[in-house]
């Protein structure tokens, strides 16, 4: 069997865990967002602090959303990280950043 792997517009942004979570996973769950809160063990503040795009996933919060799905927080932190990374390449300057060269 062949495996297949899609390939990404590079200058689409990665997906926000936060879009995850309230496109997808909270619908399939049922959970209200203090339900969700209360499992996770955090206030409802910082769940609707979450979802609205006022914090971003921290390695706690992966690991708190890794342990309630069961799929670890590399997932989580991960889609954090990619979207940092890509928003910072589209806003730091590098101008003038020469690259070094082999000794």
């Amino acid at each position: 069997m062949t495996e297949h792997t899609a390939a990404r517009n590079p200058e689409r942004r990665p997906t926000l865990p936060r879009e995850l979570l309230l496109s997808t996973v909270l619908p399939a769950t049922k959970l209200s967002k203090a339900e969700f809160a209360r499992r996770l063990g955090v206030s409802r503040q910082s769940v609707y602090d979450l979802l609205e795009g006022r914090q971003r996933v921290s390695p706690e919060m992966a690991v708190r959303l890794g342990a309630l799905f069961g799929n670890g927080p590399q997932l989580w932190y991960g889609m954090q990280s990619n979207c940092d990374l890509w928003d910072a390449a589209r806003t730091v300057d590098t101008s003038a950043i020469r690259p070094l060269k082999p000794a």
